[in-house]
């Protein structure tokens, strides 16, 4: 029998929401503090998946201005309804929930709708009539100001995203503390409530609730959780739910849901790659509840789906910066200043011009990262720079402001030299630092599950080992984050000192269970 690997989209990608739209399947996820916001990624058969742009790519649509870290873009839902996609979302640092909509989900996304609602983690859902039912994570208050915690439910007009019925409690969860990231479902006669419960770590569980009304009242599937690894520490996978459901084309049904791999141990588990998107079917009982992956454990291999695989030819591993439009996989932190960053000025390297902003600030530095998606890889960059005084340019490790390595060239007073430096809240230390000569430098960085290990190398030399920083250093666990790491060039150049790049290259090692 054929396998597939989890997680299915690799690094964070966390919160996934999928559905299908004849035989193509959509997704998308969180994305935070970043921009582009909301990556939507495009699939033939549920298990190879390729990122096809992003809904939120204009400031219009995704103003961060001053965003601190895991703020933004929380848990986006897709939903496809007579012809139109829509993703609904919360900017947590901007004016709340708010939906936007495309009838082409390669291209470019409408302005934003916005609801006047508190709350979190807005789902859409369609009834055959066309009526739209908006479910949302927080509370209300009755006519007594009393609050009421749970699921909230209302009818919203598509056109201008104003309410059509008064928001209530329809669900409460199943008793765990934290109901969020609803999804309603209609299948046979039933209405399905699927959440989120017990926050997004190793207590984390999906239950799920019927009703023949789509608002209630709902009773709770008598065995919840219906997916959850909470008592399974020995488990590379730990923390998996936010979920969201999709039948296939045969008939077949599969959750998609976040989770995280685990390669500390299990009396502290850490992970740094952020929570990352998860496959597994999803079985039902003879008096109609789901459950997933038959009640076991997710694995990192998974028996294939019945019908034929489709997998998408392999991303290069390089990208010598001679296109016309950054690659998709690129990413910026808050909205970038794109003045700073050219593909022209001089042909074939990326020049980033910095405007002085540290990256240390919630504005934006001049900063172009991609995730690391795979714990096995290696990163190089060759790097043209004369930095002036307290210019600096490089390649960061980078999980939140407060929390980065940092392998640089900056000038002293004997001259170049090229570092290492560890930032950890307001404290940084230098892990290493050595003269450099003039010239091309390149970077190299080399990861595995538990460290990251850092070169250098110019000419035809040999790369020379600079430090060893354990991966457990910018895990979430210590960071406090709901992102992941990257791996961005940077430039801090009070004097707009030109930082060239000449290339990134990242290529992929064996990936472990």
């Amino acid at each position: 029998m054929s396998s597939f690997r989890n997680p299915i989209i690799g690094g964070f990608h966390p919160d996934p929401s999928v559905c299908r739209v004849g035989d193509d399947y959509f997704l998308v996820t969180s994305s935070f503090e970043y921009f582009p916001g909301v990556p939507i990624f495009h699939s033939r058969d549920l298990v190879n998946w390729k990122q096809i742009g992003h809904a939120l790519t204009r400031e219009s649509q995704l103003p961060l201005s001053n965003c601190d870290a895991s703020s933004g873009i929380w848990a986006p839902t897709i939903r496809h309804h007579d012809g139109t996609f829509y993703v609904v979302t919360t900017n947590m640092s901007g004016d709340g929930n708010f939906f936007v909509s495309t009838q082409y989900p390669y291209g470019d996304w409408s302005e934003p709708i916005w609801f006047d609602e508190d709350g979190w983690d807005p789902s859409l859902f369609f009834e055959d009539d066309g009526t739209a039912i908006l479910s949302r994570s927080g509370h209300t208050r009755d006519d007594e100001g009393r609050v009421h915690e749970g699921i909230v439910q209302y009818k919203i007009d598509m056109a201008n995203g104003e309410k059509l019925s008064e928001p209530r409690v329809v669900w409460e969860g199943s008793g765990s503390f934290g109901a969020e990231a609803p999804h309603l479902y209609k299948i046979g006669d039933w209405y399905y409530l699927m959440v989120a419960e017990g926050a997004t770590h190793i207590g984390h569980l999906e239950t799920i609730a019927r009703s023949r009304d789509a608002f209630g009242a709902f009773e709770a599937c008598p065995h919840n959780p219906i997916l959850t690894q909470r008592h399974r520490l020995l488990d590379r996978i730990l923390a998996s739910a936010h979920a969201d459901l999709v039948q296939a084309r045969d008939g077949s049904w599969w959750a998609v849901f976040l989770g995280i791999r685990n390669f500390s141990g299990p009396v502290h588990p850490k992970h740094h790659l952020g929570r990352e998107t998860f496959l597994a079917p999803v079985s039902w009982t003879e008096d109609g509840w789901p459950i997933v992956n038959n009640g076991k454990p997710i694995q990192s291999q998974m028996p294939a789906p019945s019908w034929e695989l489709k997998p998408f030819d392999d991303e290069p591993a390089r990208d010598d910066f001679n296109g016309e439009d950054f690659d998709l996989r690129w990413t910026w932190l808050r909205n970038p200043r794109l003045i700073e960053y050219s593909m022209s000025e001089r042909k074939s390297w990326l020049r980033l011009r910095s405007s002085g902003v540290g990256l240390d600030k919630k504005a934006s530095p001049t900063w172009i990262g991609r995730r690391q998606q795979h714990t096995d890889c290696a990163v190089a960059t060759q790097l043209d720079f004369a930095p002036q005084n307290d210019d600096e340019a490089g390649i960061t490790i980078y999980a939140t402001r407060n929390y980065h390595v940092d392998l640089g060239v900056r000038r002293n007073e004997n001259g170049r030299e090229i570092f290492v430096r560890r930032t950890a809240s307001r404290w940084t230390s230098f892990a290493a630092a050595q003269p450099l000569r003039d010239g091309l430098v390149t970077l190299h960085i080399e990861a595995d599950p538990w460290n990251y290990n850092l070169y250098f190398s110019q000419d035809d030399e040999e790369k020379q080992f600079l430090a060893q920083i354990e991966t457990t250093f910018l895990s979430t666990e210590i960071c406090g984050s709901f992102t992941g790491v990257f791996l961005a060039l940077y430039a801090v150049s009070p004097q707009k000192t030109p930082a060239d790049f000449a290339y990134f290259e990242y290529s992929i090692g064996e990936e472990r269970d």
